[in-house]
């Protein structure tokens, strides 16, 4: 940045007759700025960086514009989504889907394009998954259980805003949580009927995390929409939650229904 002077300096020479070479030579200028001096000689005024405009850090906190769509995502988030530090200030948003089904990863890439305030998202391939990553300054302020570690070594609780838009769209966040740690599967069992073993086969969901409080707030959700479920451990430990009696595996099939 040259000052006043230094232009008005170089713009005498100029209008003595000075070719902009000549000039460039004696005062280190570039030619293209002396040009534009003759032009214009005022600096033009330097414009700060707008931030992103953030539902939950301006003056007053309000709930995401879609807040259906950030229910379903904040289920994604709790499964196999991360929070990293990215450039400068900003963090990167991650959210790993398998590469088995690709209406699952649109729907992905929809939810995070919502909730990111710059309205972007991008697919990044790997090895069998897809990671649909949004950066922004303002994930934390929106996932505010980010934290060092992971997510089933610390408290993970949900933030009252949060948990007032879980309520009022509690089927979005337990299908972003079965899209994320969940499943839809054939079980099959036998039995003896008439003195012969027949084979019987149900649907039964699954929904499968380390951490007690995720699969509590799953939990809770569930009994809110009058879901029977069961736990299954795992050497004794209850990573699995099971969802087989046939009228709430129907009722979950309305509004879930498989991965795709």
């Amino acid at each position: 940045m040259y000052d006043m002077s230094t232009r008005k300096r170089a713009l005498a020479l100029v209008c003595r007759g000075r070719s902009l070479n000549s000039v460039s030579k004696e005062t280190g200028i570039s030619r293209a700025a002396i040009r534009e001096w003759m032009v214009r000689i005022e600096p033009l005024p330097r414009m700060r960086p707008q931030r992103e405009p953030c539902c939950r850090c301006g003056p007053t906190p309000d709930w995401p514009a879609d807040p259906a769509a950030y229910s379903y995502l904040l289920g994604l988030y709790l499964g196999d989504g991360c929070i990293s530090p990215g450039a400068r200030t900003g963090y990167f948003l991650r959210i790993a889907c398998a590469d088995a089904w690709p209406g699952l990863i649109d729907a992905c890439v929809e939810a995070v394009k919502e909730a990111n305030p710059s309205g972007k998202a991008a697919r990044v391939q790997a090895t069998g998954h897809v990671s649909v990553v949004g950066y922004s300054q303002h994930w934390p302020c929106l996932f505010p259980q980010h934290g060092p570690g992971k997510k089933h070594d610390r408290k993970i609780t949900l933030e009252l805003w949060q948990q007032e838009i879980v309520d009022a769209h509690p089927w979005e966040f337990v299908r972003g949580l079965i899209h994320s740690d969940g499943c839809r599967i054939t079980n099959w069992t036998t039995r003896i009927v008439a003195g012969v073993k027949k084979r019987y086969e149900y649907p039964r969901y699954f929904f499968t995390n380390k951490s007690d409080d995720i699969r509590r707030l799953c939990t809770d959700t569930l009994d809110r929409l009058g879901v029977q479920w069961a736990n299954c451990t795992r050497n004794g430990i209850p990573f699995n939650i099971s969802i087989a009696r046939k009228d709430s595996v129907a009722l979950m099939d309305t509004h879930i229904g498989p991965k795709y």
